[in-house]
């Protein structure tokens, strides 16, 4: 399983702080399922999750926008799976198949440190290089 510190830092100070929030939140969802905490606590996690991930993916859609990124499509469209994962795993939680959280929820952490290093470096080199 990725943590924070597998993380390759973009080179944006700003969207660092916020990818290390949002990696923060998902090992965080990793260690309360596999700790088989209670459903409350597993639940306001997701929840706080799936939040600030909305929020981040909308902000970082925004920026793309505003610098006619050339990968904006395939770059949100990793964004609209990962929520949907988050949304499966609370569906999941919900239906009380904590079982499925844990394993459903470093898939997702291994997802969104790749999608740092891949598609969110190119687009801060896109940024920092003036294109």
């Amino acid at each position: 399983m990725s943590t924070i510190a597998d993380f390759n830092r973009t080179s944006n100070a700003d969207t660092d702080r916020e990818h290390e929030v949002q990696l923060g939140l998902l090992q965080a969802l990793c260690s309360a399922a596999a700790e088989h905490r209670d459903a409350a606590a597993v639940g306001e996690i997701l929840g706080q999750l799936i939040a600030y991930s909305e929020a981040h993916f909308m902000s970082e859609e925004l920026l793309m926008r505003l610098k006619s990124y050339d990968d904006y499509e395939d770059h949100v469209d990793d964004h609209i799976h990962m929520l949907d994962v988050l949304h499966d795993i609370a569906t999941d939680h919900a239906a009380g198949n904590s079982a499925l959280v844990s394993g459903k929820a470093a898939e997702a952490l291994n997802f969104v440190t790749n999608h740092i290093d891949t598609r969110d470096r190119r687009f801060a080199d896109y940024v920092r290089n003036g294109l």
